[in-house]
């Protein structure tokens, strides 16, 4: 027997949503078979992967901590996709988001005597960290609308850019000059760090407010006018144009609101379980909020699903490195995997698997 792939007559909406399950499924199931290669008993690796990290509620926050700035980033990629604008490059918004954060934050923080957290300059270090996210996102906005230049390259190249500024920063003017010679800023201010929302733990407010703004995106993107252009512009370019929609517009607003999103992710980490600014903040969360949104379908609710499943696999990978001496590379593996996968089963809705013999088939 053989398998065929035909054609459906039309697109499958229930494997649209079955996909991500069934990438997910493949993923656990080639990951077992990677740990047996390894020379590591399939169900320990697998306790040890996915149980242990989340065996303890230190281990739950940990795991909603780590799925934040996922969270975060993924919902501002998904605003672009929808627009079919691909913004390649949240990891530089989100680096840069960080290091204006910790500048405002270490500004407005030198010489404060407050000694608990400040609401009024935590809002206005998110700003900060908004508006350094959205000048980065800007560049590769100018250089698409004015130019016509390649949005997927100019905003990767900018990641690199954006590590690199981050860099020099941490080793030259923003460097602690109590800090040993490490790469680090000073540590920040009471008043400018976030408040753990769970004692004992370090999950903090920002948790929450990425709830808030998946809710948020879920109108915006559902329910506003705006929304619907971005949406209509995504789907059906031809009509969007004869509807009189901007596509520069487009472009500028996906783009602006993704930066401001990275940018408020960076802001969280610094301002969270950091507390300074290192040349470690570039860990690739914007990178795999990419398969972050395309696993949750561009969906708030698939979003969050899903940043709690590749939360889980950097914590799977820290706890590997512990337990089975693997490196903690193995994480990105399993992303890998992940994206592989859902590529794959991806195929299926649009065509159905058919099973012929191989009579029929020479036939």
């Amino acid at each position: 027997m053989l398998c065929r792939l035909e054609p459906r007559a039309r697109a499958s909406n229930a494997m649209f949503y079955a996909a991500p399950f069934l990438a997910m499924l493949l993923t656990v199931a080639t990951g077992l078979l990677l740990f047996a290669l390894l020379g590591k008993n399939p169900w320990t690796s697998f306790q040890a992967f996915f149980v242990t990290p989340v065996s303890t509620l230190y281990g739950v926050t940990e795991l909603l901590l780590k799925a934040t700035p996922l969270m975060l980033c993924g919902v501002g990629l998904a605003v672009c996709y929808r627009a079919r604008i691909w913004n390649i490059g949240a990891e530089g918004q989100y680096v840069m988001g960080a290091v204006a954060a910790t500048a405002f934050a270490l500004h407005v923080g030198a010489g404060n005597s407050y000694a608990s957290p400040s609401y009024l300059l935590l809002f206005g270090t998110m700003v900060a960290g908004a508006l350094g996210g959205m000048a980065w996102a800007a560049i590769p906005a100018l250089l698409r609308t004015r130019y016509n230049a390649n949005i997927i390259l100019t905003s990767l190249m900018l990641v690199y850019a954006a590590q690199l500024i981050e860099s020099w920063l941490v080793f030259g003017p923003m460097q602690d000059p109590k800090g040993m010679n490490f790469p680090q800023t000073p540590t920040l201010a009471a008043c400018v760090t976030l408040p753990t929302i769970v004692h004992g733990t370090r999950l903090t407010l920002a948790f929450p407010f990425a709830l808030l703004l998946l809710a948020a995106a879920h109108l915006f993107l559902s329910r506003s006018y705006l929304g619907y252009k971005l949406r209509v512009a995504g789907e059906a370019e031809a009509a969007a144009r004869y509807a009189g929609f901007s596509a520069s517009r487009m472009v500028w607003v996906a783009m602006l609101v993704s930066g401001a999103c990275a940018g408020i992710a960076g802001m969280a980490e610094v301002t969270g379980p950091m507390g300074q600014l290192t040349d470690q903040i570039s860990v690739g969360y914007g990178f795999a909020a990419i398969i972050v949104a395309y696993v949750g379908r561009l969906s708030p609710l698939g979003i969050f699903l899903s940043s709690i499943l590749l939360a889980l696999f950097y914590l799977g990978g820290y706890q590997a490195q512990v337990s089975l001496n693997l490196p903690a590379a193995i994480s990105q593996i399993f992303q890998g995997l992940l994206l592989f996968y859902l590529l794959a089963a991806n195929v299926l809705i649009n065509y159905r698997v058919r099973w012929v013999s191989w009579r029929s088939a020479q036939g």
